[in-house]
């Protein structure tokens, strides 16, 4: 069993960083294999809208969504970090969410998510709630803590002093790994996933 960890910070041992970790550091000692994958410093494009990841399954963009789409077949899980940059999630994750789920979404389909975020002071619920909607409609169960997934501090030594954040996101981490084995076991035990219909997009304007 394993679960990806995305770093959607431009730092690759930030605040972010530090918060993942103890979200990894939680699996691991539920039995649960953790990588976190550092999104990198360099600006992520949006979606073009092009089609072309309908063709060969990976985006036209030669970046770092298509190194992790690949990964998301040995996947059960994925939590997605991010800092709060103006009460969203930064530019740089929502790029690469917006792209991977456009070009992958089977492939993460019933698959348990999780979304952190960290901040100085404010801003994030809203960045969660954001963050929490590449879940929602891809049919994948979101997966919560003992308090909204966030984390406060302006450096990583400040966001280790938040001891309730810490708490919180070692929560989510075992509750992430619980998930993971009671799908396991429910799949063991015969049970279906559950039919996939047919969508039926209705346009607002005829």
């Amino acid at each position: 069993m394993k679960v990806l960890l995305l770093n959607g910070s431009p730092h690759e041992k930030g605040c972010t960083y530090t918060a993942l970790s103890e979200v990894a550091a939680a699996l691991e000692a539920s039995g649960v294999t953790a990588e976190i994958l550092w999104l990198g410093a360099s600006p992520a494009t949006g979606c073009l809208g092009c089609g072309g990841c309908r063709k060969t399954g990976l985006c036209v963009r030669k970046d770092v969504v298509n190194d992790i789409i690949p990964k998301l077949d040995d996947c059960d899980g994925l939590v997605v970090g991010s800092p709060v940059h103006y009460a969203a999630a930064s530019g740089q994750i929502t790029g690469v969410l917006d792209r991977l789920f456009y070009a992958a979404s089977g492939k993460l389909r019933l698959k348990p998510g999780a979304a952190v975020v960290s901040a100085r002071r404010g801003g994030t619920t809203a960045a969660l709630d954001q963050l929490n909607k590449y879940f929602t409609i891809n049919q994948m169960p979101v997966v919560s803590s003992r308090y909204w997934n966030m984390v406060h501090g302006n450096t990583p030594d400040e966001v280790r002093q938040d001891l309730e954040g810490m708490a919180i996101m070692r929560t989510l981490g075992r509750n992430m790994a619980w998930l993971i084995k009671s799908i396991a076991a429910g799949k063991a035990a015969g049970l279906e996933e559950p039919e996939a219909e047919p969508a039926v997009k209705t346009n607002f304007i005829r």
